[in-house]
């Protein structure tokens, strides 16, 4: 038995005990949630600037605003926190639960509940009174782990929205809403297992479906202003430039 399909299975191979399963099960999504919930943009803004990050800018609190407000120290930070709470949290319920890696791409519906759990506590942070950032980062962090061609194939086209419109928020979108289509095709095309012979094409897991439609549902719904103003051209665009206090104000 391989660590790759967890500890639990690692420890009792002969079948975990279901309240030791639904335990732990609890144990990671809470977990999660609870390490979504530490929103760096928050933390740092108030340590290094005694300020809060929602109070400047957009209100967000996000990389793309603590670039805009405080600059590019204050965006690194910002980026290797959301990071980290993301790869965190996968790794705590892969090591219970298992990796399952197959074709470059995990098949563990557990682990994208997971990264759902921490897009969901970095949005609506429990030690913040709910009000936190938009998820982008901490949602791409978990689509790099679980599904990396994909999250290769989405930058690319990111990359490209953002060039030409200038808009982050329409990049943000664009790729979530394809993250659950694109990982449906490569679980049909990618996947493939032989049974007695006979080449069978693999089928997305209703779990990871689900898990993936709910980030993608939750990226649009948090961009849903932003979307707005893009509409009526009023839409802040992209600049590496640390705005002024006569911006910000």
């Amino acid at each position: 038995m391989s660590l790759n399909e967890g500890l639990l299975l690692y420890l009792f191979p002969e079948g975990v005990p279901a309240w030791l399963y639904f335990g732990c099960l609890f144990f990671v999504l809470l977990i999660s949630y609870m390490l979504g919930s530490v929103n760096t943009a928050i933390i740092v803004s108030r340590v290094l600037y005694k300020e809060d990050i929602r109070k400047k800018g957009s209100g967000n609190a996000g990389l793309t605003n603590m670039l805009r407000v405080y600059g590019k120290r204050a965006a690194v930070l910002t980026l290797v926190g959301d990071i980290m709470k993301a790869a965190v949290s996968i790794f705590i319920s892969g090591l219970l639960f298992g990796f399952v890696y197959r074709a470059a791409i995990s098949t563990n519906h557990i682990l994208y509940f997971s990264a759902a759990l921490v897009a969901i506590g970095h949005v609506f942070p429990c030690f913040y009174r709910f009000k936190g950032g938009k998820g982008v980062l901490v949602t791409s962090t978990a689509a790099l782990i679980l599904s990396p061609y994909i999250f290769l194939g989405l930058l690319l086209l990111f990359i490209a929205i953002v060039a030409i419109s200038k808009y982050v928020s329409l990049g943000s979108v664009s790729v979530a809403i394809l993250y659950p289509v694109a990982l449906n095709f490569y679980f049909r095309f990618a996947l493939r297992f032989v049974v007695d012979g006979v080449e069978y094409a693999g089928q997305v897991n209703f779990g990871v479906a689900l898990a993936s439609m709910i980030l993608a549902c939750l990226i649009v719904w948090c961009h849903r202003e932003n979307l707005k103003r893009i509409g009526n051209r009023t839409e802040n665009k992209l600049s590496f430039k640390k705005k002024s206090k006569d911006e910000e104000n």
